[in-house]
């Protein structure tokens, strides 16, 4: 009994150092967003720094996930938990490189006059933060209902995304002279889309746990 409530105790310490993770990162992407709207140079280079946090805490957090699997010996439910705990902060991870993405477009742009108004972006990083929330919360409280909610607003960002792209070429057509910053906000849709990607498979690793067999929610 005690070594299981040292093991429960271990387990819970994982996912309040996740959580903050996860915390951080959708901080980043909320200040990477906010950054382009207000081209704010400053703001985003501060974000791209912030991403060694991140970075930093994925690796301590690794490192607690291996030690539990190879210390406490758990049994064959907690070790899907804890591996799909690593597989997840990769995903998140990676969600925050999406953010520092964004703000390295903020400083390509520079202080033009800005294009973001012909763009329903913000509209995509709010579901994105939303989404990120929702399926770590999926996965803590194994709540399938949840992830398969992310997964339906994968699919509006699917849709937001294609409406961007198109609204940006058509004026890229008729504007060739704001190529750079067009085609900056273009990579930027395309970071926010692949950032919902991701959070998808958290989702996906949620339902997985819970359900014990692969779920497709971005099919």
């Amino acid at each position: 009994m005690v070594v299981r409530e040292s093991f429960d105790s271990s387990l819970q310490e994982l996912q309040e150092k996740m959580m903050e993770m996860g915390e951080l990162t959708g901080t980043l992407i909320e200040k990477s967003f906010i950054a382009l709207q207000n081209q704010d140079i400053e703001l985003a280079l501060r974000v791209i720094e912030d991403d060694d946090e991140i970075d930093d805490m994925q690796n301590e957090i690794d490192q607690l996930a291996i030690w539990l699997i190879v210390k406490e010996q758990p049994v064959a439910r907690d070790i899907r938990k804890i591996i799909g705990a690593i597989k997840i902060l990769t995903d998140v991870e990676r969600v925050a490189d999406f953010g520092v993405n964004i703000a390295k477009s903020t400083i390509q742009i520079g202080n033009v006059h800005s294009l973001i108004h012909l763009t329903d972006l913000e509209s995509m990083k709010n579901r994105c933060i939303s989404m990120l929330e929702k399926s770590l919360q999926a996965f803590f409280e194994e709540n399938i209902s949840l992830a398969k909610e992310v997964g339906d607003m994968d699919d509006q960002i699917d849709d937001l995304s294609d409406a961007n792209y198109k609204k940006l070429s058509a004026y890229l057509s008729e504007h060739p002279e704001e190529t750079n910053q067009l085609v900056q906000l273009i990579l930027v849709n395309r970071h926010l889309e692949r950032t919902a990607d991701h959070i998808t498979n958290i989702a996906e690793s949620a339902a997985y746990l819970i359900k014990g067999k692969k779920y497709d929610l971005n099919p």
